[in-house]
């Protein structure tokens, strides 16, 4: 962002910049799931090779949903055993909360697996003896199971700072979810209309044989001795005799 400096100068500040650079590994794997997303909605959980974003395996981890609001670590890399000071496969992603921030990260993981979304959050942790001031960010994008349902997430937890006494726990200090069914709906391909059907033209007489079975109409012919000029020159039906029997069927 640009300011105007006190002799007129332009100063420009980099905070936001610096915010990003500090954060790199999220880039990455944000990145990385969008690459492997394509125009789907989510991806599967099948398709992650971890050597796509080998740079910041030791922050990404895999969640799995056990329970309304509550996501498990299947898969989880060394910085987030660091911050504990244990191993943290199995464990909830609540544990690296503290009691006032684990409603909100379960809110955030509801709609992360339910809209579905993506989300940031923006995480501080708590101050102590031997526990500097630590700033992370969080990141959260669903994916789906083997079965198909929405149950998996691949995240990343990156933080600045030593790292100091374990065990660490953040409060959320800032969050964005974005939904992406509205993405996904944009890039869509519109339906193209059907064309509407041509127009059904009664077929006209013909002479030629048909297909199939079907035969060509005998052409007209009047009976011998049944015609007669009229005075206009034309041809009109003379009546002939009529018939001396008849047959009448009884069923």
């Amino acid at each position: 962002m640009s300011q105007n400096g006190g002799d007129g100068s332009t100063v420009i500040t980099m905070a936001g910049f610096v915010s990003q650079a500090r954060f790199t590994a999220v880039q990455e794997v944000e990145a990385y799931w969008e690459a492997i997303r394509g125009g789907r909605l989510v991806p599967r959980r099948s398709d992650i090779d971890p050597r796509g974003i080998e740079r910041a395996l030791e922050y990404a981890f895999i969640l799995e949903r056990v329970a309304p609001g509550i996501a498990r670590m299947r898969i989880a890399g060394s910085h987030l055993s660091d911050l504990m000071g244990m191993e943290v496969r199995g464990m909830p992603l609540s544990a690296f909360m503290t009691p006032q921030g684990r409603n909100q990260l379960g809110e955030v993981l509801e709609e992360v697996f339910d809209s579905p979304a993506k989300a940031t959050l923006d995480l501080h942790a708590e101050r102590g003896i031997g526990k500097p001031e630590i700033e992370a960010r969080l990141l959260l994008l669903p994916m789906k199971s083997d079965l198909g349902d929405i149950t998996r997430v691949l995240g990343c937890l990156a933080t600045t700072g030593e790292i100091g006494r374990a065990p660490r726990r953040f409060e959320i200090i800032g969050s964005r979810v974005t939904p992406l069914l509205g993405d996904f709906m944009k890039n869509e391909p519109l339906e193209e209309a059907a064309p509407a059907p041509a127009p059904v033209v009664a077929p006209r007489h013909r002479t030629e044989p048909r297909p199939g079975f079907q035969e060509a109409p005998a052409p007209f012919r009047p009976a011998p001795g049944s015609t007669r000029h009229g005075r206009d020159g034309g041809l009109k039906l003379k009546p002939g005799p009529r018939p001396y029997l008849r047959l009448v069927e009884d069923d």
